[in-house]
């Protein structure tokens, strides 16, 4: 069975997450198969090229997955997480979401100058939440080369806001 349709499988549809209206497609049971996690890891690291130096997971469900792909490479591991849960000295940026508004931040010596990085997450919706963590990173004088999904939930066009970053952008499974 190809790897689409085991994660198609295994992805959980909750109704009404985290508001009224809002289908949130939820891949924790993905956690429970560990090859089809392993194979999700090995395909992520496809997306990375040897121009990547940092591959940056957004908090949380972009570490999941982020994090064994970039060890695969041999490649950085940075954090983009919440306000307030990084222990050092950071850069942040406030940002709008679909559902309300939100500040993310990164240790400020995650990134310099001439780095490229891929950002990862688990899904892309809006695309509001990638766009502010590329934005930080350049903020930190760092390049984005690209961004990676597990899933895309194409209807709602998150790519669009990402491709003024770059044309990089790969999602394993889209709905």
């Amino acid at each position: 069975m190809k790897l689409t349709e085991r994660i198609n499988q295994s992805i959980r549809d909750v109704a009404d997450f985290p508001k009224k209206g809002i289908v949130f497609k939820d891949i924790t049971p993905i956690l429970k198969d560990a090859q089809l996690s392993k194979d999700i890891c090995d395909e992520l690291a496809t997306y990375f090229d040897s121009e990547v130096t940092h591959v940056a997971g957004i908090e949380s469900r972009g570490f999941l997955f982020g994090f064994p792909a970039a060890m695969k490479k041999d490649i950085s591991f940075i954090l983009i997480r919440k306000k307030g849960k990084l222990p050092y000295k950071t850069a942040s940026l406030k940002y709008d979401l679909e559902y309300g508004s939100a500040e993310i931040e990164m240790h400020i010596d995650a990134v310099k100058q001439g780095d490229k990085v891929i950002i990862h997450d688990d899904l892309l919706a809006t695309g509001g939440t990638a766009v502010a963590a590329a934005k930080l990173i350049k903020q930190q004088g760092a390049e984005v080369v690209g961004f990676s999904f597990i899933v895309e939930l194409s209807f709602l066009k998150g790519r669009d806001l990402l491709e003024e970053f770059t044309k990089n952008i790969n999602s394993i499974i889209k709905f």
